[in-house]
């Protein structure tokens, strides 16, 4: 095994805002990991609010380099296995090694990942697309910018159902909420009712991520399904988040990539509960690994590309939503790497 990596600062087309705040440029890290002349490439962008900027990824490689090259690979779970052990405290530099490891075995089998998986892609969950906080005429204007057949609004302010009515007159598409935690229990029990009357779908991460008890009052008053997002960062989540919450919003960057989410989505399946995988802002490279996961899901919030100025690799492709793959094995992706900084 071979390890190279690349430092990316991507560039929003709009200032990205959310309840935790705004960002111009998406920080990431691109890996290559090469076995016997086979190429696998994977990602993990930097979020500030979980403490792993891009320079500790790459601390973390530079310190551990020869053990993430020596493994001996036969397949992908393995691997994923050997480096949480290795590197316990970065989910997310294991996020991307773990997408490049299977991005190999896809390579070395001949087939993309959701057909090795025996994924049928025919009823894939629509894309939505992304309306960052801003003001309410702002994010009308995003909205008639990008028409589309689900948005995802993020809210968190004193006005949330201004925002929320003002879309809805500019529209028909779906709308589903995400409040990333921005809300009280009181404040939801109040605001969801008229988000329903809105046709809202759902709301996504209504309460701060550890109350369990402002959750079970509200999973069971709430008019509208609930999803947890920063409530359901890692496997053992996803128990936690049972008769809490009526699905979960899987990160593959926080959970530690494709091999820990699969069996997220199997647990979630087998609570009965809904599955969205969600995307951190990738580039394509990273975004391709979710977009094999939707045979599998419900609902997917997969934009990140569309969100940015910059992209990093070709491979995936957006249809009013519906996403299309390319004809090549593994990920399906070709890394251009045009923008290096």
């Amino acid at each position: 095994m071979k390890l190279k990596y690349w430092q990316h600062n991507l560039k929003f087309k709009h200032p990205f805002t959310i309840s935790k705040g705004t960002k111009t440029h998406q920080p990431t890290l691109i890996v290559e990991l090469e076995h016997f002349g086979i190429k696998g490439y994977g990602e993990a962008p930097a979020i500030a609010y979980y403490q792993i900027p891009v320079e500790k990824m790459i601390e973390d490689i530079e310190q551990k380099k020869t053990f993430i090259e020596k493994f001996a690979f036969t397949d992908p779970e393995r691997y994923w296995h050997y480096l949480h052990h290795l590197l316990p405290n970065n989910n997310f530099l294991v996020c991307a090694l773990d997408i490049a490891a299977w991005d190999i075995y896809g390579k070395m089998k001949g087939k993309k990942l959701y057909d090795l998986w025996k994924g049928n892609v025919s009823n894939n969950p629509i894309c939505d697309y992304t309306i960052g906080i801003d003001t309410v005429e702002k994010m009308v204007e995003k909205m008639k910018e990008k028409p589309w057949p689900i948005y995802k609004i993020k809210v968190g302010t004193a006005d949330d159902i201004a925002i929320v009515k003002a879309l809805r007159e500019n529209t028909e598409a779906v709308l589903r909420v995400d409040a990333n935690a921005a809300w009280d229990v009181e404040t939801a029990i109040k605001l969801i009712p008229q988000l329903d009357a809105l046709g809202v779908e759902f709301v996504e991460q209504p309460l701060a991520k550890d109350d369990w008890d402002g959750m079970k009052i509200l999973y069971e008053k709430s008019t509208l399904p609930l999803y947890a997002d920063e409530s359901c960062v890692l496997e053992s989540d996803v128990e936690k988040c049972f008769n809490h919450f009526h699905g979960i919003n899987i990160k593959l960057t926080k959970c530690s990539g494709i091999t820990p989410a699969r069996r997220m989505i199997d647990k979630a399946k087998k609570l009965e509960m809904k599955v969205m995988v969600g995307c951190m802002n990738e580039s394509t490279v990273g975004t391709a690994a979710i977009a094999h996961l939707l045979p599998f899901i419900d609902h997917v919030d997969m934009d990140g590309p569309l969100l940015l100025e910059e992209d990093l690799a070709t491979g995936i492709n957006y249809d009013y939503g519906k996403i299309g793959y390319s004809d090549a094995p593994g990920l399906g992706i070709n890394y251009t790497g045009i923008f290096k900084k």
